[in-house]
């Protein structure tokens, strides 16, 4: 491809709402272009990123024996209450009304519209298992859109659904789909981890999330790595210490600390360390109030708490709340002298502590030197309920735990009966039972992947493209072709060579100065790049140099066609 026949379009600067780095680069590189709030045009270079991603993903998710469909984005209504998500999936479905004042929405995610389709063709054992997928588009209306396609309103997105007569098929498809995706990040040429999720609005009974790794990621993952551990932070267990509470040192003390409210003040304030304080939090669930315990330095899991049946509905209290349960106001509340109407959780690592220091309940007072059943009695419910932290046990017993952060672009899900219970999707077994059909879902975000991608890898030149995903896999800069008719006969000729063996070139064959033609090679991330320029050519050489190498090489002439080539095949 030539410049002169193709399109882009490269920005010195960003535009200003630009925050992350691949937001950036992507308007800078012209991949994109801002229609609206969450909404871009793909322009040509863009696309063709976007479409090797999505061959790949075709191409693995083929082998693996699923079948593509398309379904259509706007979908009625009635499938969305008949499976109850009408009401609940909340502001993010995009609500509207045909001519005929009936309801439709544009499909955030398609569960009802597949297992309409299941309930209606499916009618025997003998059909399962089946897996459909297809490659299309959502939207969801994000309260704040931001940072370009990583978090935008309408996206690409591939999503497969499997049916199953038992939930031993369904683990099998489940394995299936775990290993399809390690293939698939693998030949994008991403590093990523596949981690335990919780499965959230979608339901079911087990998840995993596929993370690339990215120090501007959203998520925080916790691995192991001396084993094959890794969950979101949400989801990690955080193992009950084994340490066992020390013999009390000296008599409990109220001291004054007048306008030191948070564990941070206090450590400071009192010169020890942070994990000798507690944190006390107070919430309200079914009319009652709890106080949640916790660590100084850990921070509470709104997700763990929220699976404690009795506190699933649960809600941070007001200020008048804790001030009528306590006495005090929150930074001075503690578990010592509660009312006994106050239920009281802590958190397993508390309970290996001694001689803390907590809020006293009176406004500019703690207490030192307090231990758990001779000042206060143990807490009735002890619960996992914090965020794990670096040096923690894993879960799987092989190590301790590190943190890193993912930017989340797949996530599979075992939803065994959630939707064909709910929408009578149902099969005949063997014994001519009628059963419900066990389902998973697995999706994957096809253009997150491209920001992900460039979050990963990037420079101060640019974008720096994995080779199986970059617009062009080589760039040819002339320096004066349009003055040296030697330079244009050589250019010509290896453009010629390199199209004929099917390697996608650019050819920038643009009146420009150099350095422009080099900022824009290597801002929108081709992976090898070629110079021709009549110095060179005295020397029967042209140079080469790699989107990620600090410095060129010569080639000769003779050689360069090879050396790429061999370049290429190794990629």
């Amino acid at each position: 491809m030539r410049v002169s026949q193709f399109f882009i379009s490269t920005l010195k600067e960003a535009p200003s709402e630009a925050e992350l780095v691949s937001h950036k680069l992507m308007l800078r590189a012209g991949l994109i272009k801002r229609l609206g709030s969450g909404l871009y045009t793909w322009m040509p270079l863009g696309l063709r990123v976007l479409r090797k991603i999505e061959n790949i993903v075709r191409e693995e998710m083929n082998n693996s024996g699923a079948i593509e469909v398309l379904m259509p984005t706007i979908l009625p209504a009635e499938l969305w209450q008949e499976s109850g998500r009408w009401e609940v999936f909340g502001p993010q479905m995009l609500k509207i009304k045909d001519r005929h004042e009936h309801d439709f929405c544009f499909g955030p995610t398609h569960e009802e519209v597949i297992t309409d389709i299941a309930r209606r063709e499916i009618k025997s054992y003998r059909q399962l298992p089946l897996n459909f997928y297809q490659i299309q588009t959502k939207f969801r209306d994000e309260i704040r859109p931001r940072f370009g396609v990583m978090r935008a309103r309408e996206f690409l997105m591939k999503d497969a659904y499997s049916f199953h007569a038992d939930e031993a098929s369904l683990q099998q498809t489940y394995q299936r789909m775990y290993e399809t995706y390690s293939r698939i990040f693998t030949r994008l040429g991403l590093k990523f981890r596949a981690v335990a999720a919780d499965t959230g609005a979608i339901g079911g009974s087990g998840s995993h999330e596929f993370h690339v790794l990215a120090d501007s990621g959203e998520d925080a993952i916790a691995f192991c790595p001396t084993s094959d551990y890794a969950a979101n932070i949400e989801l990690a267990s955080a193992l009950p210490s084994e340490h066992h509470r020390s013999a009390p040192k000296e008599k409990m003390q109220k001291i004054a600390t007048p306008n030191k409210k948070t564990c941070n003040e206090i450590s400071e304030f009192l010169e020890i360390p942070l994990q000798n304080t507690i944190k006390s939090l107070v919430i309200k669930a079914n009319n009652k109030i709890y106080m949640l315990l916790l660590r100084g330095d850990h921070q509470l899991n709104e997700l763990k708490v929220r699976k404690i049946p009795f506190l699933s509905e649960f809600q941070m209290a007001t200020e008048q709340d804790i001030l009528q349960a306590t006495g005090s106001i929150p930074g001075y509340i503690g578990p010592v002298g509660l009312h006994a109407d106050v239920c009281v959780i802590a958190d397993a690592a508390t309970i290996s502590m001694s001689n803390f220091v907590c809020g006293a309940n009176e406004e500019g007072f703690h207490l030192m030197h307090v231990n758990f059943e001779r000042d206060l009695k143990l807490p009735e419910h002890i619960f996992d309920i914090r965020n794990v932290v670096v040096g923690d046990k894993s879960p799987d017993g092989k190590g301790t735990l590190e943190i890193c952060r993912g930017i989340e672009v797949g996530h599979i899900f075992q939803l065994r009966t959630k939707y064909s219970t709910a929408m009578r999707a149902t099969y005949l077994d063997e014994s001519g039972q009628i059963c419900p059909m066990e389902m998973g879902c697995y999706g994957i975000g096809i253009s997150r992947i491209v920001a992900a991608a460039i979050e990963q890898r990037h420079d101060e030149r640019g974008i720096i493209f994995p080779y199986a995903i970059a617009p062009f896999q080589l760039a040819i800069v002339p320096i004066g072709m349009h003055k040296s008719a030697l330079v244009k006969e050589i250019v010509e000729k290896l453009y010629q060579q390199f199209s004929e063996a099917h390697i996608e070139i650019l050819l920038d064959d643009r009146d420009e100065r150099p350095g422009v033609m080099f900022a824009d090679m290597e801002l929108i991330g081709i992976p090898h790049r070629i110079v021709v320029g009549e110095r060179g050519l005295k020397q029967d050489a042209v140079e080469y140099q790699g989107r990620e190498d600090q410095a060129s090489q010569a080639i000769p002439i003779n050689e360069i066609f090879s050396f790429i080539t061999q370049k290429l095949c190794s990629s």
